[in-house]
């Protein structure tokens, strides 16, 4: 009995040790984090990252209008953002909603419900976006050195449209902007830079 007790006591300890493993340091969060900034909002912008039990923390509070996200450890690949201040509400909005086990499209809802009643506070002006990602094989958390990464921009201006903003619905050309949910609360111009 004594040695099932130390045997499943081993096994749960390494379990804890290998989780706290996969959650990257703060300094590297903070460091990989500041990839999807750009460069002139970086040293003062506000970073979330994740604790060792996969939670959303605040690692560092910002003084500029810009709030990044650290990759989410439990998520395939490598992905980080940074976005205006004002669309803090609805990315966390959404992060509440996905941790609750809701997909893509329950989570879009939701928000377009709450956006409607007033509930969900969007922003008023067109705000921005920037998200950096790169695949699983060219991202180290041990030491923040991504490879190949990726960078899109996207403006989010609630409600827009096509004929309000003279954008197509897809792109026509590589690289080219186009609007994606229009006439919703989650409007927003996509701009995909051509990789190599």
């Amino acid at each position: 009995m004594k040695a099932l007790t130390l045997l499943l006591f081993g096994c749960l300890s390494w379990q804890y040790v290998a989780g706290q493993a996969s959650i990257p340091t703060a300094a590297i969060q903070l460091k990989t984090a500041m990839l999807a900034a750009p460069a002139d909002k970086r040293d003062n912008a506000m970073v979330y990252g994740y604790n060792a039990k996969g939670e959303v923390v605040v690692l560092r509070k910002g003084t500029n209008e810009m709030v990044c996200l650290a990759d989410d450890p439990a998520q395939k690949g490598f992905s980080v953002s940074c976005y205006h201040k004002d669309l803090d509400a609805f990315m966390a909005r959404g992060r509440e909603l996905k941790k609750a086990g809701k997909n893509t499209q329950e989570i879009f809802d939701t928000r377009e419900k709450e956006a409607k009643t007033g509930k969900l506070k969007m922003p008023a002006q067109p705000t921005t976006l920037f998200v950096y990602n790169a695949t699983a094989e060219n991202y180290n958390p041990t030491n923040g050195q991504v490879k190949e990464g990726n960078l899109r921009y996207v403006v989010y201006i609630p409600y827009a449209t096509s004929e309000s903003t003279g954008l197509p619905l897809s792109p026509e050309a590589p690289g080219m902007p186009w609007i994606m949910h229009p006439g919703t609360h989650g409007a927003h111009i996509m701009i995909t830079p051509v990789t190599k």
